[in-house]
């Protein structure tokens, strides 16, 4: 996997060339996050790069956007809570410090995190967390990959 679609991840994703792409939703594109340190992270990203918040989508489609985030968010529960016991909930978010696209953070979150960061945000783990290779997203998390994509299309079918 090469990083030139980072660099353009909704672009790349549109021209179907982001491999951490699941499915695509209404209003734009589940993906699978670099980093699994938390396993099942995702992320919702909008289907146009120009958006850059919530507020700059027409109300039918932000409604949209929102139920992906909903619906994302619901799959990576119900997998993770078959695939791991200590599975305790998921966070989402909305933030938008770093990249300027509109995008959702759905954070699986775990009985076994340390005890500093298990009750916190999850941008409170060390920075080596996020660059460490051990943790990067690979061929090891296909099975995870393929079983959020199936519960994304369990739900769309279950509106």
């Amino acid at each position: 996997m090469t990083d030139d679609w980072r660099a353009d991840r909704i672009g790349a994703a549109l021209r179907d060339e982001n491999p951490t792409v699941l499915r695509r939703l209404t209003a734009g594109f589940a993906v699978i996050g670099d980093v699994q340190f938390l396993p099942g992270y995702s992320v919702l990203l909008v289907d146009d790069p120009d958006v850059q918040r919530l507020s700059d989508l027409p109300r039918a489609k932000r409604l949209s956007f929102l139920s992906d985030m909903d619906r994302l968010g619901e799959a990576v529960e119900r997998v993770c809570g078959r695939l791991d016991r200590s599975f305790r909930r998921v966070n989402l978010e909305i933030l938008g410090n770093t990249d300027s696209f509109l995008h959702a953070h759905v954070w699986p979150r775990y009985a076994w995190e340390p005890a500093d960061v298990v009750g916190a945000p999850v941008w409170r783990y060390p920075r080596e967390r996020w660059d460490d290779e051990e943790f990067g997203l690979g061929p090891r998390h296909d099975a995870l990959r393929e079983a959020i994509g199936s519960e994304l299309d369990m739900l769309r079918s279950e509106t």
